[in-house]
């Protein structure tokens, strides 16, 4: 007979541990942050045109359902398949390493997918590069956290 251990039975704990948003960020930083920011406006509001100058043209978004280009997300944005109504970023940390910058974000995301509504806790992964003076996003991923929804619906 084989005894198991009490710790064999037991669902280990996620882990706990998030990104912290700094003080304060280096001038290059904070333009990435800001970009970031406008491009959650930019997606709530489907302003296709400036959604469209940011993605660069191999850009890949990965979403719970699939991974995309970025002709698949613009029309995806543009049929509603996918509202995303409202982002609250609760931290930010941004890496840059030459012309190409990782922004993480910890966010809870306010969507209308299909015809249903829904509001997931999100760890939202943004790779820019840096071209010809301007930062383009080339990969944008949602990985689906493990803790509470943080945002009030209500104040939508």
């Amino acid at each position: 007979m084989i005894a198991q251990s009490s710790y064999a039975q037991q669902s280990p704990q996620p882990p706990t541990e998030t990104i912290k948003t700094a003080a304060s960020h280096t001038p290059e930083q904070q333009e990435v942050i800001n970009l970031s920011n406008m491009k959650w406006d930019w997606m709530a509001d489907k302003k296709l045109d400036s959604l469209e100058a940011l993605f660069d043209d191999k850009a890949m978004f990965t979403h719970m359902g699939g991974t995309w280009g970025k002709t698949q997300e613009l029309a995806t944005i543009k049929s509603g398949g996918i509202w995303y109504k409202k982002a609250v970023v609760y931290a930010v940390d941004v890496r840059t390493f030459g012309n190409t910058a990782i922004l993480l974000e910890d966010i809870d995301l306010q969507a209308v997918v299909g015809e249903h509504e829904v509001t997931n806790p999100f760890m939202v992964t943004e790779m820019y590069i840096k071209e010809n003076g301007k930062w383009k996003l080339a990969q944008l991923t949602f990985s689906h956290l493990l803790r509470p929804i943080k945002m009030n619906n209500n104040n939508s």
